[in-house]
C-alpha cells in the first residue's frame, strides 16, 4: 500500500526549487553524518513495500545535489539530504511515584538510547528507493534540547543523471529536488574535476606564405576534435574538418566550436579568437571586401512608392545608410542607421542580410545607396543602378499577374468539367467510352415480397436517377402495363429500349431476393435432373416466366449468361440503410447472381452513376450477337 501511495506522491508533487550553484562534496567512506549527540550511525537499503516506522519525530527535510569527489577526482553527481529531527523525551518516573533508587537506576539505563528514520526518493515515473539509517543517541552531549540533525548521502556508480528531478519523503514531509543541467554543471570551471566536461582549446599562428590560419591544439590531443566554424555567436554553424582556415574567409566575427567525439557526452567550446582588431588586420580587411548591394525592389504602396535593398555581409555591421541623387553629390533627406542588432538576419550562404526601405522616393532618376561602416576610414558606394530597373520590374509583376489569371481560368473550367473528365479517365481504365449529352435508359425492378420501406427506397432511386438525367422505368409505375402484356413481354419491352438509348437494368436486392433466387436455382436443378431419366409424357413443370417481374428477371438474367454479356446488362443493388437488410450485406450471393456488378447505396452512389453512364466499346445489343 505504501509503494501505490509513494506512486500517488511522485506523479502529483510538484514543488518549485530554484536553481544554485553546484557544491563540491569530498566524499569518504561515511555515508551518513551525525551531529553531535549521535553515534553508530549507519545505513542499509529498505523495501519500499513495508518500511518501518521514524522512532523520532522528523521536523524538516533538505535534499541537494552535490558534486561528491575523491581527492577532487572521479567526481559524479550525488544526493545529500539533510534531516534535523527531534528526540521524544521520556516519561518523567516521579509522576508515576517511584522509589528513588528506582529513579537512579533508570538514569543509568537511559543515558543512551537508539533510534531509526527512513528516507525513500523516486522519480515521477519509478518506484521509490528508501533507505534506514539507525543510531544511538547520546543524551548527555546534546547541544540543543532533544533536536538533531543528520546528513545523508546517496551515490550511485555512475552518479545521478543530469537534470533529474527526484521526490524525497520521509513520515509526512516531502520535498522536491533536481539535478542540474549539463550546460550549468560544466560552466562552474568543472572541467578539470568532470571529464564529461572537458573541451579542446586551440591557438593560432597566421601562415602569410600558405595565405591560411593554423590552428593548434593546447590540450596535447594528437586527435583533432570535431568542429565547426559560424560567424557571429548566434549564426549556423557550418562543419569544417581540417585544422587550417584560409585566410580571406577570416573576419572579426568567426568563431570556431570544438568537442571530442568519444562516445561519452561532452561539452562544445565556443572561442571567437579575431574579435580583438589587434589580433589579424586582415578580419576586417575581409568583410568590407564581401559587403555586397543587392538591386533595389520597387513596390506601390497605398502611400505612394517604396524602394529597398538589401545589404549583406560576413558580419553585422554597425553604420549609416543614405540616399544620392544620381550624376550628382548632393546628399537626399532619405537615411537610415545601420546597427549591430536583431534586424540582421543569416541568409542560406551564410551572409548576414540587412533590408533598408524607404518611401515616398521619387524613382526618375532613380536614387543610389551610400554606406558608411563603422571601422572605415571612407564610405562605400556610390551603388548606382539603371532607370529601367523599375520598369523591368513593373513588366515583370505584369507577366506574373497574366500567369496567374490564365491558371485561375484554366483550374475554373477544370472545375466546372470535373464530373465529365472524372467520367472519362474512369471509362479509359474500363475499357470504354462516355457518350456525353446521351439519354440513357434505366430499368429498376423490385424485389419480390417488397415491404412498405424497400418500396419507398426503391421509388426515391428513381427520382434520383430521374433527376441526373436518365430516362427511368420503375415498375412500381408501370403496373398498368405489366397487367394487360404480363410480366415477360413487359420487361421484353424495356430491354428492346435499352438498345436504342443504352443503359441498364437495376435488381434490388433484399433478404427474401437472396432466398427466392436460391429457390429458383434449385428448385430448376432439380427438374432438370429428373426429366432426363423421365418421358415426355411425364415431365415435371418448370416455373413459369409469366409467374412474376422478378422471376422473369431470374430467367433473362441465366439467358444472358449463357451469352456471356449479363454483367454488361444487370446490375445489383442493395440498400445499406434498410433497418431490415442489414445482414444480407455479408451474405454470399447466389451463383446466379455472381459475377454481376453489385452496389451499396448510398455509400456508393456516385459509383453507381459512373457505372450506368459508361457503355462499353464491346457491349452487344439485345437479342442478337
Amino acid at each position: 500500500m505504501l509503494a501505490l501511495g509513494w506512486s500517488f506522491w511522485c506523479i502529483l508533487l510538484s514543488l518549485h526549487m530554484p536553481a544554485h550553484g553546484l557544491e563540491i562534496f569530498e566524499l569518504d567512506s561515511h555515508e551518513v553524518i551525525c551531529s553531535q549527540g549521535l553515534s553508530k550511525c549507519k545505513m542499509k537499503d529498505e523495501m519500499p513495500v513495508n518500511p518501518s516506522k521514524n522512532t523520532v519525530d522528523v521536523r524538516t527535510l533538505k535534499p541537494d545535489f552535490k558534486l561528491c569527489c575523491t581527492n577532487k577526482t572521479a567526481c559524479a553527481l550525488c544526493l545529500v539530504i539533510d534531516i534535523e529531527f527531534n528526540i521524544d523525551p521520556d516519561e518523567d518516573m516521579e509522576d508515576q511515584g517511584s522509589s528513588e533508587s528506582e529513579m537512579e537506576e533508570y538514569r543509568e539505563d537511559k543515558i543512551t538510547s537508539k533510534g531509526s528514520l527512513t528516507v525513500c526518493y523516486c522519480t515521477e515515473a519509478s518506484m521509490p528507493k528508501c533507505k534506514k539509517v539507525v543510531f544511538t543517541v547520546n543524551h548527555e552531549a546534546l547541544t540543543q534540547q532533544n533536536q538533531l540533525k543528520i546528513s545523508v548521502v546517496i551515490t550511485q556508480s555512475d552518479g545521478f543523471p543530469f537534470e533529474i528531478s527526484l521526490i524525497v519523503r520521509s513520515s509526512s514531509i516531502t520535498e522536491r529536488v533536481a539535478a542540474p543541467s549539463f550546460n550549468e554543471v560544466c560552466s562552474q570551471e568543472l572541467q578539470k574535476t568532470l571529464p564529461e566536461c572537458q573541451v579542446p582549446k586551440f591557438t593560432f599562428a597566421v601562415n602569410s606564405k600558405m595565405n591560411q590560419v593554423e590552428l593548434q591544439l593546447e590540450d596535447g590531443y594528437k586527435i583533432p576534435p570535431s568542429m565547426c566554424i559560424q560567424y557571429e555567436q548566434k549564426g549556423r554553424c557550418q562543419s569544417w574538418n581540417r585544422m587550417t582556415i584560409p585566410l580571406y574567409s577570416v573576419t572579426r566575427c568567426m568563431c570556431l566550436q570544438l568537442w571530442y567525439e568519444d562516445g561519452q557526452r561532452s561539452t562544445r567550446s565556443l572561442q571567437c579568437p579575431f574579435n580583438k582588431t589587434d589580433s589579424l588586420n586582415e578580419s576586417q580587411k575581409n568583410i568590407w571586401e564581401n559587403i555586397t548591394v543587392s538591386k533595389p525592389h520597387v513596390q506601390m504602396t497605398s502611400f505612394g512608392e517604396m524602394l529597398s535593398w538589401n545589404v549583406s555581409a560576413p558580419c553585422r555591421l554597425d553604420g549609416k545608410v543614405w540616399l544620392l541623387k544620381k550624376h550628382s553629390r548632393c546628399r537626399s533627406a532619405f537615411s537610415q542607421q545601420l546597427e549591430n542588432g536583431t534586424a540582421w538576419k543569416q541568409n542560406i550562404k551564410g551572409l548576414w542580410v540587412n533590408t533598408f526601405v524607404f518611401e515616398n522616393v521619387p524613382l526618375r532618376p532613380l536614387p543610389c545607396l551610400m554606406m558608411r561602416v563603422k571601422g572605415m576610414e571612407h564610405d562605400l558606394g556610390p551603388f548606382c543602378f539603371d532607370d529601367n530597373v523599375a520598369a523591368g520590374r513593373w513588366r515583370w509583376s505584369l507577366l506574373a499577374t497574366a500567369v496567374m489569371l490564365l491558371t485561375f481560368i484554366t483550374v475554373l473550367m477544370l472545375w466546372s468539367f470535373h464530373k465529365s473528365i472524372k467520367g472519362w479517365v474512369w471509362s479509359w481504365q474500363h475499357g470504354g467510352i462516355v457518350k456525353i449529352g446521351k439519354t440513357r435508359h434505366v430499368v429498376l425492378l423490385s424485389p419480390p415480397d417488397v415491404d412498405d420501406a424497400t418500396s419507398k427506397l426503391v421509388c426515391q432511386l428513381g427520382s434520383t436517377l430521374s433527376d441526373k438525367g436518365f430516362s427511368v422505368s420503375v415498375d412500381q409505375w408501370s403496373r398498368r402495363e405489366q397487367c394487360n402484356w404480363g410480366p415477360l413481354p413487359w420487361l421484353h419491352s424495356q430491354l428492346l429500349e435499352l438498345n436504342s438509348l443504352g443503359g441498364r437494368v437495376l435488381l434490388v436486392l433484399t433478404r427474401r431476393a437472396l432466398e427466392r433466387s436460391e429457390e429458383w436455382m434449385h428448385w430448376n436443378k432439380d427438374i432438370i435432373n429428373e426429366s432426363m431419366g423421365n418421358e415426355e409424357n411425364d415431365l415435371p413443370k418448370l416455373w413459369s416466366p409469366y409467374s412474376d417481374l422478378f422471376t422473369a428477371s431470374l430467367f433473362l438474367i441465366q439467358a444472358e449468361k449463357l451469352l456471356d454479356r449479363a454483367g454488361k446488362r444487370f446490375v445489383l443493388v442493395k440498400f445499406d440503410s434498410h433497418p431490415r437488410e442489414t445482414h444480407t450485406r455479408d451474405r454470399r450471393l447466389p451463383e446466379l447472381l455472381q459475377g454481376l456488378p453489385l452496389f451499396s447505396l448510398p455509400s456508393q452512389t456516385q459509383s453507381l452513376l459512373a457505372e450506368l453512364t459508361v457503355t462499353k466499346t464491346e457491349r452487344g445489343s439485345y437479342g442478337g450477337r
